[in-house]
């Protein structure tokens, strides 16, 4: 399949997940069954991994649950309630301590904390002193709302606690449920017990919360300073002394096979529980090793969430229509008989790329199995062949963009030596209508500017009416026309046009990260606002052709750079960045100048010892230092491990530049 194909596919699904984001998240009404979201999820994670070109803020990867309502305070969480990755298989599980090992470089030994997931909605309960003085929801991760009084009215949740070794100061966290049992009660108020906690919770009234059997289950901490608790077990048994419930299915266990075989009996005994579960988590118990750890940009690395196997069903192909993304990836996807899969409806299943297209000979009329399993999008596996009609055709995948007509390509990757399975469309601008469209998306979406009132729908509609056409229009609306609108009133203008002002103010790796340029996601963003520091510094970099400098960039190479590049020689590109950075106020990097490694630039040759490169390139920023990819003159300290490579450390010494051991560096941190 076209790169362009697979695309459109990617951008469609994190549509779909987006929208569904927002029904659950923002309006408390799922629309599909948990099953088909996970599913949605999983093929958004899958595609992201199979094609590295695949970029969205809005994907699971990048962001959570969707922004805070309106009619609640917001409040920023201390530590971020981040989500988790996702395991289906044994493999996955190997993978996933694989990771951890290569992270600390060696294997350690290690023993896992396992708790049941409740498919509830997460609450984040601030204590002072002993006093519940704050209750929060997700939110988007990063700022959740209010709804400390609704939360008091669940009796499982102490709101005074008089133990003398309860914290000062402590965010515990947990999940809000209903049991299956209650939930019949209710259930012709509401499509399932989740959607039941969740709208319950968002109650304006608390007297109207008080009426729903809310219960909560504890199980881990956000903010909270101590270095007496060595385990995550030993927090949940102080969870529970404390006076809050905690899971009583709750273990420890040792190896990758312990957890397989209690995931296989679970998975069996789940029905009988009294609540709704999705999976297991398993996080490392030691709190040391999670610290060290630490995170990526949306999950945890020593967490993660083992869920249940996936449903499927058989259903007719009645069309195969092609998606068109934001980098110009053409994504086939199919549009079958609506079949129910695990609760939910399904009606398209992405067909991935060309290449999967005729690995499975798949054809218009054909009977498919089509699977939802976890966080991923609706798939086809297989064809049925003896349901096969005797006159089918192959499906033709199409040699030109069905936007705009330009050409479609498969580029040619240098590292496998082969074509990338995605067919691209090859206009780089705003000249491709769908490119331009599923752009501005990009632009607005959480992420990026985030622009809360301005969906994809939205954008849509006033690209049909022509209202839009390139990102900078959204900042010169006529609100006049509409207010004119169907469905559009005084407060919902009103609320859009404050969005878009308090959009104005942007960091300069949001705003880097917005304008979407292909292989520059969110961490690229980040790095390359720390090295150029200003949006000012941003342009001269490109108007002058100094691009290549930034593989000096630890972290940026020669396919980011080339991204860059490619996507400047369009004009239009440039002229947008020009114009976007005259009316926002994108602020400049300031360095932290707390950091004992200020103003000292590094670089790591050889294997470092107990240690991966990761790790030692989050020490070094965490402390104001910046590490960089090649020997040269803006080099200070070149760290040697084992077996360096011999001519980085000669070019080193040509040019006077310090050489340590990582003994000798790690003292600089003492």
């Amino acid at each position: 399949m076209k790169e362009s194909e697979i695309k459109k596919i990617f951008k469609k699904k994190i549509k779909e997940i987006n929208k569904h984001n927002k029904f659950y998240f923002s309006e408390s009404s799922p629309q599909i069954s948990d099953s088909e979201y996970d599913q949605l999820k999983k093929e958004i994670i899958s595609l992201e991994k199979k094609y590295s070109f695949l970029k969205s803020s809005l994907s699971p990867t990048h962001s959570l649950g969707y922004a805070p309502s309106k009619n609640f305070i917001k409040s920023k969480h201390r530590v971020k309630m981040l989500s988790l990755s996702n395991a289906f298989d044994i493999k996955d599980l190997e993978n996933f301590e694989k990771k951890i090992f290569n992270y600390l470089n060696k294997k350690v030994e290690i023993e896992y904390s396992v708790e049941p997931k409740i498919d509830g909605i997460s609450a984040s309960l601030t204590y002072k002193n002993g006093e519940l003085v704050k209750g929060t929801s997700r939110g988007d991760g990063t700022t959740g709302e209010v709804i400390t009084e609704n939360l008091k009215t669940i009796s499982d949740i102490p709101q005074n606690i008089n133990f003398k070794d309860f914290p000062k100061d402590i965010d515990i966290r947990g999940e809000v449920f209903i049991t299956k049992d209650d939930f019949d009660k209710l259930k012709n108020n509401f499509a399932n017990p989740r959607n039941a906690a969740s709208g319950s919770l968002r109650q304006k009234n608390p007297e109207e919360t008080k009426k729903i059997p809310l219960n909560f289950i504890a199980y881990t901490y956000g903010y909270f300073e101590s270095d007496k608790i060595k385990k995550q077990s030993d927090f949940l048994s102080l969870l529970k002394k404390w006076g809050f419930k905690i899971n009583q299915h709750n273990k420890v266990l040792k190896t990758i096979i312990d957890l397989e075989n209690f995931h296989k009996k679970f998975e069996n005994d789940r029905f009988d529980l009294e609540y709704d579960v999705d999976g297991l988590v398993y996080k490392i118990n030691s709190l040391e090793l999670q610290k060290r750890l630490g995170f990526t940009s949306n999950s945890p690395r020593w967490a993660i969430a083992h869920k249940f196997s996936a449903d499927s069903a058989y259903s007719q192909i009645k069309d195969i229509s092609i998606q068109v993304g934001r980098t110009g990836a053409l994504t086939p996807v199919a549009r079958i008989k609506p079949v129910n899969i695990g609760g939910v409806v399904v009606s398209n299943a992405t067909l991935h790329n060309e290449d999967e297209i005729i690995r499975k000979d798949i054809r218009l009329g054909d009977t498919v199995k089509v699977e939802r399993a976890g966080d991923v999008i609706p798939h086809v596996v297989l064809v049925d062949l003896e349901k096969r009609e005797i006159k089918s055709k192959k499906f033709i995948f199409p040699n030109n963009c069905p936007s705009c007509g330009s050409e479609t390509i498969k580029e040619f990757n240098k590292t496998t030596k082969k074509h990338d399975a995605v067919r691209r469309c090859t206009n780089e601008g705003y000249d491709c209508e769908k490119i331009a469209i599923e752009k501005i998306k990009h632009f607005i979406s959480k992420d990026a500017m985030n622009i809360d009132g301005l969906g994809k729908k939205v954008v849509e509609n006033f690209w049909d009416l022509n209202l839009i056409r390139f990102p900078q229009d959204i900042y010169n609306l006529d609100y006049d026309k509409i207010s004119n609108l169907e469905g559009w009133g005084d407060l919902s203008v009103s609320n859009l046009k404050y969005s878009i002002e308090q959009s104005k103010k942007v960091s300069l790796d949001k705003f880097l990260y917005a304008i979407g340029i292909r292989h520059i996601g969110i961490e690229n963003a980040k790095l390359l606002a720390e090295h150029v520091k200003s949006i000012k510094n941003f342009i001269i970099f490109v108007s002058k052709n100094k691009l290549n400098e930034l593989l000096n960039i630890d972290g940026i190479g020669e396919t980011q750079v080339n991204s860059l590049k490619k996507f400047f020689e369009n004009k239009s590109n440039y002229k947008i960045v020009e114009k976007l950075s005259s009316l926002l106020n994108i602020s400049d990097i300031k360095l932290n100048k707390d950091g004992k490694l200020l103003n000292n630039t590094f670089m790591f040759t050889g294997k470092l010892s107990n240690m991966s490169r990761a790790e030692a390139k989050s020490l070094i920023e965490e402390n104001s230092g910046s590490v960089v990819s090649s020997v040269n003159k803006k080099l200070k300290y070149l760290i040697i491990g084992e077996k360096p490579t011999n001519r980085k450390v000669q070019e080193a010494r040509e040019l006077g530049i310090k050489i340590l051991s990582q003994k000798e560096w790690l003292n600089l941190l003492n």
